[in-house]
């Protein structure tokens, strides 16, 4: 399964140790890999001081679908495609509209990420036209450019492909709107009791389970709903 990691796994420390517990009970039969909007580095530190040690991910895709790691090192032939991809010029284009970058440590040579009000985006959309990518926008102002070979649905369908997958066999979580593109891949979707609207209403009713736990508890629902761990017995 393939899971965001803010607001989705996160927020909820008791339901995340017990979500570690489930999985690593089934490591035998089911690989877990975050997808995550920020870089590997901002992962990273995350998934080391928030994560419990049962949690820790096989898999780790970052920068909203541009970079893949499996077991801790970049996955061949993923970040390939993306050369000579102008980022700088991207990056140059929003600035001189006047919007503000967000800080240095989430972007990349593959992201280019800026806070700009929705009112201004469809400007910023326009000024953006000729390149080669793709814009996600999701909460406040969150406003981020990627090419357009990448995204959280491209790197989870090549991870699940690399594993031998097909998409009868991926699961995916998430509570935003920059989650959205992960639920188009496959019919087993979890949205977590915390979504937001902007991913909810988005998604068709009936297509995905929305569950009634926040958080990782959520995450824990979804997988026994859709078979993939055990449901819980009673003792």
């Amino acid at each position: 399964m393939v899971s965001d990691i803010d607001d989705t796994l996160t927020g909820d420390d008791a339901a995340m140790q017990a979500l570690g517990a489930a999985i690593d009970a089934d490591r035998d039969r089911l690989w877990f890999a975050v997808n995550s909007s920020r870089p590997a580095g901002s992962v990273a530190e995350t998934l080391s001081s928030v994560f419990p040690p049962q949690l820790r991910p096989d898999g780790v895709i970052t920068a909203l679908g541009t970079e893949i790691a499996w077991q801790g090192a970049p996955l061949d032939g993923w970040e390939q495609r993306f050369e000579g991809w102008p980022h700088a010029r991207i990056f140059d284009t929003l600035d001189r509209l006047g919007h503000r970058p967000h800080d240095p440590a989430f972007q990349t040579q593959r992201k280019v990420s800026f806070a700009i009000p929705p009112s201004d985006q469809p400007a910023a959309r326009e000024a953006l036209s000729g390149f080669d990518c793709t814009i996600i926008a999701s909460g406040s102002d969150d406003f981020d450019v990627i090419p357009t070979a990448g995204g959280k649905d491209k790197a989870a369908l090549f991870l699940a492909e690399y594993l031998g997958l097909g998409p009868g066999k991926l699961i995916v979580a998430g509570d935003s709107g920059n989650d959205l593109a992960m639920f188009g891949v496959t019919s087993m979707g979890i949205a977590v009791q915390n979504a937001r609207s902007e991913l909810l209403d988005a998604l068709t009713p009936g297509a995905f389970h929305h569950a009634k736990a926040a958080h990782a508890g959520g995450v824990l629902e979804g997988l026994r709903h859709y078979g993939a761990l055990p449901h819980k017995t009673e003792n």
